[in-house]
């Protein structure tokens, strides 16, 4: 799930921007994987699936973020929340082009 929440970023997708990142672990790049975190509790939860927070090194790099911007977390929730919203529309159109194949 984490995976695929990156997924959604690609330009032809969301077109969430992560070109203002420079290398692992600065500010940018751990946004962009507190995004992707959000996103896969979000599918989970929407799932029904027991995910479990697999990317515990990126915690103290989420900290920092956090720390700078008292905003991060709402602003990363917004962007999980398209996540979700993007995924589940693709789904939805996926099972309406199988019902009327079927049809």
């Amino acid at each position: 799930m984490h995976e695929l929440s990156h997924w959604t970023g690609h330009k032809s997708r969301i077109d969430r921007d992560f070109s203002k990142s420079k290398r692992w672990g600065d500010s940018a790049y751990a946004f962009e994987e507190l995004v992707a975190e959000l996103g896969a509790a979000m599918l989970c939860a929407h799932l029904k699936i027991d995910g479990q927070l697999q990317h515990a090194s990126y915690i103290a790099s989420w900290l920092k973020v956090l720390k700078q911007d008292s905003k991060a977390i709402l602003k990363a929730g917004a962007e999980a929340q398209k996540i979700l919203d993007y995924l589940v529309k693709v789904d939805e159109v996926q099972e309406e082009a199988e019902d009327l194949k079927a049809a």
